[in-house]
């Protein structure tokens, strides 16, 4: 709405004066002025609403104008997203539940090294307890010799880089296998420990969960082994060192809780860790999402087109302005 005011002939501008037939005019009103008309100025209350709409207008007609090569990046994007989806090898994972064991036996040795802790010190024995025991194995588990010894015995290197033409090396196996093959996780409220394996075959992925726990079982048993046979023997030495039938006695009882601990380590498989679920072969892969992959090869093709769209019109407009001149 346009409202517009002015001088207009046969009506004079100034305000206050009196109208021909005497009579007073409205001040600042319109006069009769040797023949002209005044009027305020002219002012437009066009609303903005109208002009953003005008600029909407323009970008769906150059979109409509140029579909073609909006059509053509859409489906030039997703042909290509499909073609990944449907060539990218499958990846499957293989889980295996498990727990930390029990140490009882490592408690009642926790209370004797409570006892005769001065002792134990002095002699250079280790008796701690099971608290911490599952960290340990934790952290054997994700430490770097541990791994590159069972991919060695495994002799993964070559299942690892089939299709890398690099040389490999147990440097870059680990760093591999530790990032994009396996992952251990930890539930704090119930103290399960789940670990997964991700391959491109879904039997060995299964294997290698499998495997990797009873080689941790293993080598946390030997260990245990090991150390209490050490100590057993350090022991042995000391009581012969001393007559004090006190000190005897307490070397006794530490030569005990070593052999039981020995003993337990000999006849339990599952030393460190309990598995509650193996692991099997897993029939439904994880990825690639193939349908997730076309969408946004789809939405990506939208978002290439628009620009490649909007630069065209850009350049056809700069081409015909050059033209006129």
């Amino acid at each position: 709405m346009e409202r517009c005011w002015g001088v207009v002939a046969g009506m004079s501008e100034t305000p206050g004066m009196k109208s021909e037939n005497g009579g007073p005019t409205m001040n600042g009103g319109p006069t009769m002025n040797g023949g002209n008309i005044w009027q305020p100025p002219c002012y437009s209350s066009t609303p903005q609403y109208v002009e953003d709409e005008v600029n909407l207008l323009d970008y769906w007609k150059t979109i409509l104008q140029y579909k073609t090569t909006l059509m053509l990046a859409v489906a030039v994007c997703t042909a290509l997203a499909l073609t990944y989806a449907m060539l990218a090898a499958p990846v499957y994972r293989a889980q295996v539940v498990m727990t930390p064991v029990e140490q009882g036996e490592q408690d009642k040795m926790a209370s004797i090294a409570a006892q005769f802790g001065g002792l134990a010190s002095m002699a250079g024995v280790s008796l701690g307890g099971g608290g911490g025991k599952s960290a340990t194995a934790l952290a054997v588990l994700k430490s770097r010799n541990f791994t590159t010894d069972f991919i060695s015995e495994e002799k993964l290197l070559p299942v690892l880089f089939a299709d890398s033409k690099d040389a490999p090396t147990l440097w870059k196996a680990f760093e591999l296998f530790d990032k994009s093959v396996r992952s251990v996780s930890e539930d704090k409220k119930s103290g399960l420990i789940t670990m997964s394996m991700e391959w491109k075959d879904p039997e060995l992925a299964a294997k290698w969960a499998n495997t990797l726990v009873m080689r941790l079982n293993r080598f946390q048993r030997e260990a245990a082994i090991m150390e209490a046979d050490k100590n057993i023997a350090f022991l042995k030495q000391e009581l012969e060192k001393t007559s004090v039938v006190d000190m005897q006695q307490a070397i006794y009882r530490l030569i005990e809780a070593q052999t039981k601990s020995a003993m337990i380590a000999n006849v339990r498989d599952e030393f460190a860790f309990k598995v509650i679920d193996p692991a099997v072969p897993p029939e439904k892969k994880i990825k690639p999402k193939r349908s997730m992959i076309v969408m946004l090869g789809f939405i990506g093709g939208a978002f290439l087109g628009l620009f490649a769209v909007f630069i065209r019109s850009a350049i056809d407009r700069s081409r015909k302005a050059g033209d006129s001149v």
